[in-house]
C-alpha cells in the first residue's frame, strides 16, 4: 500500500531500508522516515531492491555513505558557497548527485570525484536527463589518492572518515582557490572552529588556522540524511588566507605536534621530560625517512578520539644511544628558551598562532628543531 501511495516520477534510483521504499530525492519531512525506524547503524539492515536492476544499490554507512536529501539545506549550501557563472566547482563523493545537480545550474563546470563506480553510474545518468552532462566530468578514483584538478571552489560533503587528511589536501596543497564549503560531522566541525581557550581548541584548529579562516554557516540533522548517521552535522566554509606566515611548515607541523601531544599541560612540565628532550635531539639529527607521509600522518592526527589530544609514544626510541650529559645539556637549552621567553607556565590550549609561531622562531634560534633534518 505505502508504495501505492509514494510512488513518484523520480529518475534516481530507489532505495529500501528494512523492506520500505525510499528515494533520494524526498518531498517529505526527513522526521516522517525517522518516525519510521529508518535510524539504524547497522549496515546489514541497508538493503537493495532488485539486485540485478541498474541504479539500485547499497548505501553503506561504515562507507560514509550518507545521501542528504533535505532541499532546504542543499539550497542553502549552494546559496552560501557563493558560487559563480564562471565557476569550476571541485565535488568530493557526490554520492547520486543530489548537491551535484543544483552545482550545475549554477556554474560553469562541476568536477566530482567518486570512488564508487556504483554512484557514478547514477550521478551521470541524472545530469544526462536533465540535460547537464556538458557541464559534468567525473573522476572515478579515492579522493585521497588522485592528484586535484584546477578548481576555483569547494563544495561538498564529504566522507567523515576523511575530513582531516581531505582538509589537509585542499589548505597545504599547491591548488589555489577562492573557498571550500564543507559539510562535516558536527564535533568535527567544532574543534575546526575552536579558538584558544576553548575547550576543543586543538591542533587541527591551530594547523588549519594557520592558512585559512574558518566560517561556520549552519547546523544539519542527521533526520536530512538517508540512511540517518549516528550524528548531526555542521557546513563550514574555508578562506585560504592571503597572507601567510613564512614559515618552514614540517617544522611548524612537527613543532604542533609536540606541544599539543598534552595540550593542557604547561609547556615547561612537557619539554622537561627526559624522554621529549631526546626525541628533539634524535629528530634534530635523523634524516627524514617519510616525508611524503607528514601531510596525512602528522598534520591531524590529534583529530581522532584520543583523550586530551595525547598521543602514543614510541616505546623504541625511549632509550637514548647518546650520552647522559648531552641529553642534559640539551634539555636545558630547551628550558632555558621557555624560561626566558616567559612560556614556561603557559599551556598549548590557550595559545595563540602568533605566540606559537614567536616560541618556534625562538627555538630554532636556538638550534632546536622539531622535524628531522637531513645530516
Amino acid at each position: 500500500m505505502l508504495w501505492r501511495i509514494y510512488s513518484f516520477s523520480f529518475d534516481i534510483a530507489r532505495f529500501v531500508i528494512r523492506g520500505q521504499p525510499l528515494r533520494l530525492l524526498v518531498t517529505k519531512s526527513s522526521n516522517y522516515y525517522n518516525r519510521r525506524g529508518y535510524d539504524d547503524d547497522d549496515d546489514k539492515k541497508i538493503k537493495k531492491i532488485n539486485e540485478g536492476d541498474e541504479g539500485n544499490i547499497y548505501l553503506h554507512k561504515s562507507r560514509g555513505q550518507h545521501i542528504l536529501t533535505n532541499p532546504r539545506v542543499l539550497d542553502t549550501i549552494v546559496r552560501k558557497a557563493d558560487v559563480r557563472s564562471t565557476d569550476t566547482i571541485l565535488e568530493i563523493g557526490p554520492g547520486t548527485g543530489n548537491l551535484t545537480l543544483k552545482l550545475l545550474q549554477v556554474a560553469q563546470k562541476v568536477v566530482a570525484i567518486e570512488i564508487d563506480k556504483r554512484m557514478v553510474e547514477i550521478l551521470i545518468n541524472r545530469a544526462s536527463n536533465r540535460g547537464l552532462e556538458n557541464r559534468l566530468s567525473v573522476i572515478c578514483k579515492d579522493a585521497l589518492k588522485t592528484e586535484l584538478p584546477q578548481f576555483d571552489a569547494v563544495v561538498a560533503n564529504i566522507p567523515y572518515g576523511i575530513s582531516s587528511p581531505l582538509i589537509a589536501k585542499f589548505v597545504f596543497g599547491t591548488n589555489s582557490f577562492r573557498s571550500a564549503t564543507l559539510l562535516l560531522q558536527k564535533e568535527f566541525a567544532r574543534r575546526l572552529l575552536a579558538n584558544p581557550g576553548d575547550s576543543q581548541f586543538n591542533r587541527l584548529a591551530v594547523n588549519v588556522k594557520l592558512v585559512a579562516d574558518i566560517e561556520f554557516i549552519m547546523d544539519v540533522s542527521k533526520r536530512d540524511f538517508i540512511p540517518c548517521p549516528k550524528v548531526d552535522s555542521s557546513v563550514v566554509k574555508i578562506h585560504p588566507k592571503v597572507n601567510v606566515p613564512s614559515v618552514d611548515m614540517n617544522e611548524w607541523w612537527a613543532f604542533t605536534r609536540t606541544c599539543f601531544s598534552k595540550k593542557n599541560k604547561t609547556l615547561g612540565a612537557t619539554f622537561k621530560q627526559k624522554k621529549k628532550a631526546y626525541e628533539l635531539l634524535r629528530r634534530s639529527e635523523m634524516v627524514d625517512q617519510h616525508k611524503d607521509k607528514v601531510m596525512t600522518n602528522c598534520i591531524f592526527d590529534d583529530e581522532t578520539n584520543k583523550s586530551n589530544d595525547e598521543e602514543e609514544v614510541d616505546e623504541e626510541h625511549l632509550h637514548p644511544p647518546c650520552f647522559e650529559k648531552d641529553m642534559n645539556l640539551f634539555r636545558d637549552k630547551i628550558v632555558e628558551v621557555l624560561r626566558t621567553s616567559g612560556f614556561e607556565e603557559k599551556r598549548p590550549s590557550k595559545l595563540s598562532n602568533e605566540e606559537l609561531l614567536y616560541l618556534l622562531s625562538l627555538f630554532n634560534q636556538a638550534g632546536i628543531h622539531f622535524h628531522d633534518k637531513a645530516k
